[in-house]
């Protein structure tokens, strides 16, 4: 089996002191924006695309750029981090899709989300999520260490 793979983007959302999370309807747990990264479109641009779907927030990234420039390069917005996640495993452990995340945080000025893309999670759908939620809860743990790393970063930016 031949493995397929696809650049996806996620944004861990950070407003005083909280970080927002949607239960995933597949999945059954709870996940911050994000979605595949289209044809043509730069990782940074889809996560803030995902965020203005799913949320209809603006979002501002909180990443680095390197500042590296030549004739025909430039940097671009970094991710916090870049995962794999194993999203087809076949009963012999074979892996047939695999989504390779570009995981950015930002800060957005409210929590009045108010999605506006199709078939998005309804706002009431959110909850927003201090660190000590999220160490309390029960999240996956992927989720509540980049959850408080996200609040951690954007709130030292603040």
């Amino acid at each position: 089996m031949e493995t397929t793979r696809h650049f996806t983007a996620t944004v861990y959302l950070v407003n005083d002191d909280a970080t927002a999370l949607h239960e995933h309807d597949r999945l059954g747990i709870r996940v911050p924006p994000g979605g595949h990264v289209d044809r043509d479109e730069l990782p940074h641009e889809a996560a803030l695309r995902e965020v203005r779907e799913e949320t209809g927030l603006e979002a501002d990234l909180v990443a680095d750029v390197a500042p590296i420039e030549g004739p025909n390069g430039r940097g671009i917005p970094e991710p916090a981090h870049l995962m794999l996640y194993d999203i087809n495993v076949d009963a012999d452990g074979r892996i047939g899709h695999q989504h390779v995340d570009h995981l950015y945080y930002a800060h957005v000025t409210t929590r009045g989300i108010d999605p506006n893309g199709d078939d998005e999670i309804a706002a009431d759908g959110w909850e927003w999520y201090t660190a000590e939620e999220l160490c309390s809860g029960s999240f996956d743990a992927d989720v509540v260490e980049l959850g408080c790393e996200a609040i951690e970063t954007v709130m030292a930016t603040r």
